[in-house]
């Protein structure tokens, strides 16, 4: 029995337990992550606890890593639109003040944890449960391809400027103030950002790529803003934003994708080593979990208030119908001050894995829930309308072409050279739009998984649809979107796996591709047309049921 308790063998159990849980939640169409935090929790149950895997560290760096992957994508004057400082600012008014009455409110029913609780108290745990989780509302735009979508930048965008309320709190409760050295960090930024972009340009495709990404997120960004005392986290962030722009940090961030997701493993995984709960704890959080409704209105309401879509809006506030991860770090910090008790970090830690479990179904039927409830959305929306969710046209277009990755826009070269200007381009990145119009290809910002999208054009003039965005279910509510507005036209779209051109196929695609397969069939075209070979449309299959081209006799 004494093996039972040894580090190596719990280290064992902790792996066995959040791959099986993580791939029973798969297997159930549910998030990988739920399946992390009742692993979690269930090793607490069963006293698991004393591993030797140091699960702090392995999940501050996974959010460092996933928070630089976001800043590479990002732009930077998102973040100055009235939408994202005016609504973070507005949301967390609103629901603090909402949250503190009920907790109050609450506190007459009798139960001891919220009855003993002063005004400033109540405050407290109302501003710690303001904020949405920056790494599950990322994580779901990350799986759907949503992150550089209009929603997805209001969510992220809204979720920054949480974390700058997240440093401003940090810095006065901890009553230490940043360095005046960090007045010159902008100055140390910009000055190496040159170097930064130098060796990303030499580090070539291997090894070092992915150990580059881990210097400047870690090395550079997360430790020059410790050194002046703000929040490290945030470094990454912005160093990324600083390099984002580099033509390389798309493979960057590629390189870095698996690592990142393995180490947030960790970061799921410990939430549930906060504590043992009681039934009232599990009463209160649950409360808690019901109260995320107004919460999440609150979101809806004040993007629909600065003259964002209904859809738009739904979207943004689905991935912050959450709470955070900050809201235990605030929990922690209370306790150590004498402000909170230790109940309630193990009350907003179950508060925090029940608005996961509420939100992760949601998020996975947001484009379906968003056509069921429209028309009543569309009564929250303002008669004047945001610049970027304005009447889309399509001039001569009779061919669209969806996603304008290097897949997509080799697609478009060929179909133009055919068709001329009869054939359009559509992108939801507005850099990869800007890019290409730079080119003289005609291209425009749009997303095909947008119901209202296709109620903005004039479907009777196009003739025909390629969907060659990289996202495999982006393709699959592409299609599901496009049936639902009525187009009865051929659609076709590119899958990098075999599964997945059949289940294209399947959700109704006129015909799929395997763009690997393709590309290998294309390349022996090649080789014959360069060759001056005499390419048979059959082949001669060898012992080793390798296919070979026959020369010719």
């Amino acid at each position: 029995m004494e093996f039972l308790q040894t580090a190596s063998f719990i280290n064992s159990l902790w792996v066995a337990g959040v791959f099986i849980f993580g791939f029973a939640a798969k297997r159930v169409n549910l998030p990988p992550m739920l399946g992390f935090l009742l692993a979690g929790f269930l090793m607490n149950f069963l006293g698991f606890t004393n591993g030797s895997l140091a699960l702090d560290k392995i999940a501050d760096l996974g959010i460092i890593l996933l928070l630089f992957t976001i800043g590479l994508k990002l732009d930077l004057k998102g973040l100055t639109k009235a939408e994202i400082w005016g609504g973070a600012t507005a949301h967390a008014l609103l629901t603090i003040i909402f949250l503190t009455a009920i907790i109050i409110g609450a506190g007459a029913f009798g139960l001891s944890q919220l009855s003993e609780l002063s005004l400033q108290q109540a405050a407290l745990i109302g501003f710690a449960l303001s904020f949405s989780s920056t790494v599950f509302a990322v994580k779901f735009l990350e799986v759907k391809g949503e992150i550089n979508a209009l929603h997805g930048r209001a969510a992220i965008g809204i979720l920054i400027m949480q974390d700058l309320m997240a440093v401003f709190f940090l810095t006065i409760s901890k009553g230490q103030f940043p360095s005046i050295w960090a007045l010159a960090l902008p100055i140390f930024l910009l000055g190496i950002r040159p170097l930064l972009m130098y060796l990303i340009d030499h580090v070539g495709h291997g090894e070092l790529l992915p150990l580059a990404g881990l210097f400047i997120a870690l090395a550079v960004g997360t430790t020059s803003f410790s050194l002046v005392g703000l929040k490290p986290d945030l470094g990454a962030l912005l160093i990324g934003m600083l390099i984002g722009n580099h033509a390389r940090s798309h493979e960057l961030s590629a390189s870095l994708y698996n690592f990142k997701d393995l180490f947030l493993v960790g970061f799921f995984f410990q939430i549930g080593f906060t504590g043992i709960p009681s039934l009232d704890h599990v009463l209160i959080a649950l409360g808690l979990t019901m109260v995320l409704i107004v919460k999440s209105f609150f979101y809806f309401l004040v993007l629909t208030r600065f003259k964002l879509r209904a859809r738009t809006s739904l979207l943004a506030t689905l991935s912050l119908a959450n709470y955070s991860e900050f809201g235990l770090l605030v929990a922690a910090i209370a306790l150590q001050k004498g402000w909170l008790t230790a109940d309630w970090v193990i009350i907003l830690a179950l508060a925090l894995t029940f608005s996961f479990l509420l939100a992760a179904p949601l998020n996975n039927q947001a484009h379906q829930i968003y056509d069921r409830l429209a028309r009543l959305l569309h009564r929250f929306e303002t008669k004047k309308r945001h610049l970027e969710d304005s009447a889309i046209a399509l001039g001569p277009a009779e061919t669209l072409i969806f996603g304008m990755g290097p897949f997509g826009a080799m697609a478009y070269d060929t179909t133009r050279d055919r068709q001329g200007d009869k054939v359009l381009a559509v992108d939801y990145n507005k850099e990869t739009v800007a890019r290409h119009r730079a080119a003289g290809r005609k291209v425009i910002w749009g997303d095909a998984t947008d119901y209202d999208f296709w109620h903005k054009i004039n479907l009777d003039q196009i003739k025909i649809i390629m969907l060659a965005i990289s996202n495999h279910k982006a393709n699959l509510l592409a299609i599901e979107e496009i049936k639902a507005a009525g187009f009865t036209g051929p659609i076709t779209a590119a899958a990098h796996f075999e599964d997945h051109r059949q289940q294209l196929e399947q959700a109704g695609a006129t015909a799929a591709y395997n763009i690997f397969a393709e590309a290998g069939a294309g390349y022996a075209d090649h080789v014959c047309q360069a060759t001056g070979l005499v390419c048979r449309t059959e082949f001669i299959v060898s012992a080793s049921n390798i296919p070979t081209i026959k020369p010719p006799s």
